[in-house]
């Protein structure tokens, strides 16, 4: 399995990582092409109830990620995401939040991790 980073899709995408977008909706004033990004999994990203209780509280990360968790267990899209990481060297997760910290691409990675 490979290395999973992450970083915001507004950031200059790196050489040799396969680009995974993990929102739900397309991150605004971004093109297709200045996103470069190689898969775009949709229904990875939380649920549109979830995503506006949260509404980036840094206070409710952790119960965010919980219910988050919640959501993907047996998810098929979160299946699509471990075999994009088995199949390449160097995945990164994108993501459009502010906040680099608390965000679902940070849920994701530590969840990829643990499957490890």
């Amino acid at each position: 399995m490979g290395t999973v980073s992450l970083r915001r899709v507004y950031e200059p995408a790196p050489e040799g990582a396969f680009r995974i977008l993990v929102d739900r909706i397309w991150p605004r004033g971004v093109s297709k092409e200045k996103a470069g990004v190689d898969l775009w999994l949709k229904e990875v990203g939380p649920s549109t109830d979830l995503r506006k209780w949260f509404g980036h509280d840094p206070e409710r990360f952790d119960e965010f990620a919980r219910r988050y968790r919640e959501e993907l267990r047996g998810s098929e899209a979160l299946e699509q995401l471990k075999e994009a990481v088995r199949e390449h060297e160097k995945v990164e997760l994108v993501y459009s939040a502010h906040d680099e910290e608390h965000n679902q691409a940070v849920v994701l990675q530590e969840i990829l991790r643990a499957g490890r």
